[in-house]
């Protein structure tokens, strides 16, 4: 089955550009139409409300463009509003969760950690996931200000390294062997955490679980596209230079009001 129209890509921001590359690394065929909302960054601060009306504004845009999938590349976005945005559109949506299943199955000390947004920590769908692991302890960390420096291009900056220091210390003294990173900002972080962490500590994020499952969606519902190597589309409705930079320059990045 073959299906050229676009897979719709939307964040708070630039953050879900980590889960866009591992959708164009493993669907190199598909073109993708990312939409940055970061004039409304960060959504982990907002009201459920607030954030069901911003995710359905997204959707509106990307159907408007004729997109056959839609991957909602936020945690905060997807444990809030997308049993709402699947129950209002007749389109296939793919979430993005904080990936606490391979942690803790596969922590020895039974006790991980994880950083996500207060939205996401906050989220009916976070609790009811980690209600399934009641014999690991879990240590929730709110990433304070961590999205705002990234949309800022402060992702290294020595208020950045302040913050991790502060919010990862406790977690390597509550002897966590996984850290999961809740928020598709946060693997540009990953270098910085890196530094911080003993070496035996793992970091999961759900970049590659989401391309499979798009991969997935795509084969048994939606039909896969044929187009040579086709030019991804990148929108932001704020300065583009932040976005452009992430992107390492090598796709043309427009600013549009939505």
């Amino acid at each position: 089955m073959e299906n050229n129209q676009p897979i719709g890509i939307f964040d708070s921001g630039i953050g879900g550009t980590s889960i866009w590359q591992e959708i164009h690394q493993l669907l190199p065929n598909e073109k993708t139409i990312y939409l940055a909302d970061s004039k409304n960054a960060p959504y982990g601060q907002k009201s459920k409300q607030e954030i069901i009306a911003l995710s359905m504004k997204n959707t509106d845009f990307l159907l408007k463009m004729k997109c056959k999938l839609i991957v909602v590349a936020c945690n905060t976005a997807t444990t809030n509003a997308i049993q709402e945005l699947r129950a209002k559109y007749n389109v296939p949506f793919i979430g993005i969760e904080p990936a606490i299943k391979p942690a803790a199955t596969n922590s020895k000390t039974q006790t991980i950690g994880i950083l996500a947004t207060k939205g996401t920590l906050n989220s009916e769908l976070f609790h009811k996931a980690t209600e399934m692991y009641q014999d690991t302890t879990i240590v929730e960390q709110v990433g304070h200000g961590l999205v705002q420096l990234i949309e800022g291009g402060q992702i290294n900056s020595s208020e950045m390294d302040k913050l991790l220091q502060s919010y990862l210390q406790p977690m390597i003294e509550a002897n966590i062997d996984y850290l999961v990173l809740g928020c598709s900002h946060y693997p540009y972080l990953i270098p910085q955490i890196k530094k911080i962490l003993p070496e035996h500590i793992r970091i999961i994020d759900s970049g590659q679980a989401v391309a499979r499952q798009t991969q997935k969606v795509l084969q048994e519902k939606v039909g896969i596209s044929n187009l040579k190597t086709p030019e991804p589309v990148f929108y932001s409705n704020t300065d583009t230079k932040v976005l452009y930079e992430i992107l390492e320059r090598k796709y043309r990045v427009e600013q549009i009001d939505f």
